[in-house]
């Protein structure tokens, strides 16, 4: 079973927004056995999406569009749907009744000729109601194909999807369960990933596909299956997935949608009933907002602090002047100093700190941009590692951020 996503916008084709509707919907269809073939964004032009339309028809069983559904004249979308379908447009009632009782209920003023519009559609469209706006959602079948049209605004498509569509779409046809899990992975590249499970990713049977996925400080394994046999498809992807886990051991640390690094982190600290501190130089507060993201870190995370200037870490921090001036701020001495202090000024058992050069100017240092000193304290003392992420400034806070909670896991654990 095939989907194509269209999005209509000029603004995602300028760089204005950020097209998220495309991922989104992606990953409910995937849930429910749909496989997206394509994702096309377009103009609001009547050309592109009559073309884009027919060119869809051809590879897919579904066709979703979202955006050009507004009441302005730039929104053509319904008018080239009925051009699409050599239909008309027609009011309503409901949609007319809904329309007028969100501008009732929300602004207390009648809607506006344009407002009311939003009650047009094609006459041969099935009408999805949207709770959160005036733009209906339409679903209308030609020549064995669906054609979904939903507004653009993020949580009115959401609904909508969840509410409406993905049941119709269940009720009509017969789709085969979609099976993904993705280990996470942390401390090797893909490449020294492949040494290891080569033997292991040729011998994995014809249907069960492996995927890696590489991102800054963490390579995403996937593997993936489909068919009708639910339990059975189920079962040998987590078989394969347990050897997997086997191989790489040393440097898996969950699946996603089910855990991270930070969960890792967090686990192992209440276990212990031990806290932990940050603090930050190059890194700037990025180690501290990837902990505070998740709910339930006030268990054990007490605080960071940002000394990202020379003096800060000297007056804040205290770290001896003596210390600095021998070895510079970007060095193995003071990032073990900004770590040792930070469990004293916080009253933690652990802590990380970071000290580098993430560039594009040298600062207060002469080490290499892209050089990084990570220090982690722990019951059993400091230590320290040195690193160059080469450039550009973000690629250098990332990986440091990532190398530096892979450095906490791995202390923890040893304790």
């Amino acid at each position: 079973m095939l989907a194509e996503i269209i999005t209509i916008g000029d603004e995602i084709l300028i760089g204005q927004i950020v097209d998220t509707n495309s991922v989104f919907i992606s990953k409910e269809l995937n849930k429910i056995g749909v496989q997206v073939y394509q994702i096309t964004s377009i103009q609001d032009d009547r050309f592109h999406i009559l073309e884009a339309l027919t060119n869809a028809q051809k590879r897919v069983d579904i066709v979703i569009l979202t955006g050009g559904l507004g009441p302005t004249k730039d929104d053509i979308t319904k008018v080239t749907l009925c051009d699409f379908f050599k239909d008309e447009l027609i009011e309503n009632k409901e949609v007319l009744k809904h329309v007028k009782q969100l501008y009732k209920k929300f602004t207390n003023q009648p809607p506006l000729p344009e407002n009311l519009r939003q009650a047009l559609v094609p006459s041969i469209a099935t009408v999805l109601k949207n709770d959160f706006g005036t733009a209906p959602g339409m679903w209308t079948e030609q020549d064995n194909t669906v054609f979904i049209s939903l507004p653009g605004i993020p949580f009115e498509m959401k609904n909508l999807m969840k509410k409406q569509v993905l049941p119709k779409i269940i009720e009509k046809f017969d789709c085969p369960f979609i099976y993904h899990k993705t280990l996470l992975t942390i401390g090797k590249g893909e490449s020294e990933i492949v040494k290891i499970i080569y033997k292991w990713a040729d011998a994995l049977p014809d249907h069960i596909k492996l995927a890696y996925l590489p991102s800054l400080g963490r390579v995403r394994l996937r593997l993936s299956s489909k068919g009708f046999k639910k339990d059975t498809i189920k079962k040998e992807v987590d078989t394969q997935m347990d050897q997997l886990c086997n191989l790489l051991v040393d440097i898996a640390v969950g699946f996603e949608n089910e855990t991270n690094l930070v969960d890792q982190i967090a686990q192992l600290l209440n276990a212990h009933k031990k806290t932990l501190s940050v603090s930050e130089s190059c890194t700037g507060g990025k180690i501290a907002e990837m902990i505070t993201t998740e709910p339930g870190i006030s268990s054990f995370f007490r605080g960071s602090i940002v000394a990202y200037a020379t003096d800060v870490k000297a007056s804040v921090l205290e770290i001896p002047k003596n210390i600095i001036d021998k070895f510079t701020v970007v060095s193995k001495e003071v990032a073990e100093s900004m770590a040792l202090q930070s469990t004293k000024v916080f009253k933690t058992d652990y802590a990380i700190a970071t000290t580098g050069n993430a560039g594009p100017s040298m600062g207060d240092t002469e080490d290499e941009l892209g050089t990084v000193y990570i220090a982690v304290a722990g019951p059993k003392g400091v230590s320290s590692t040195k690193f160059n992420f080469g450039q550009p400034r973000g690629r250098v806070i990332a990986k440091a951020t990532y190398k530096a909670l892979e450095m906490l896991q791995k202390e923890i654990s040893k304790n």
